[in-house]
């Protein structure tokens, strides 16, 4: 029997560590902030637009109201911003609405 020749590791080689020296990873940005849009659709009133944002984002009625204008006469706006989880929680519940939302990263 023949014995299989040893595989190199995969990855780029390590340097070992000299004392002293901490090994820093890079993250990714975690920390830039994700948007949460609602999108214009011909089906719900702006009056029920209002009073999801008034419901489910707790804004006082002159905001949610500003924010309905808005994707009513842009086409969209931007609901919520926050981390990646957040914003995706924040689509789902717009959704749950009967909203168009969808979320990216801000800028």
């Amino acid at each position: 029997m023949s014995e299989r020749p040893t595989e190199p590791p995969s990855g780029p080689p390590t340097a070992p560590e000299e004392e002293g020296q901490v090994a820093v990873l890079e993250r990714p940005d975690t920390d830039v902030p994700w948007v949460t849009l609602v999108w214009n659709d011909p089906v719900n009133l702006m009056s029920y637009v209002t009073w999801v944002f008034q419901t489910h984002f707790g804004y006082p009625r002159d905001k949610a109201e500003a924010l309905m204008r808005q994707v009513h006469h842009e086409g969209r706006a931007v609901v919520s911003t926050g981390s990646r989880e957040t914003m995706e929680a924040d689509t789902e519940a717009m959704h749950a609405y009967g909203l168009w939302a969808t979320y990216q990263r801000a800028g």
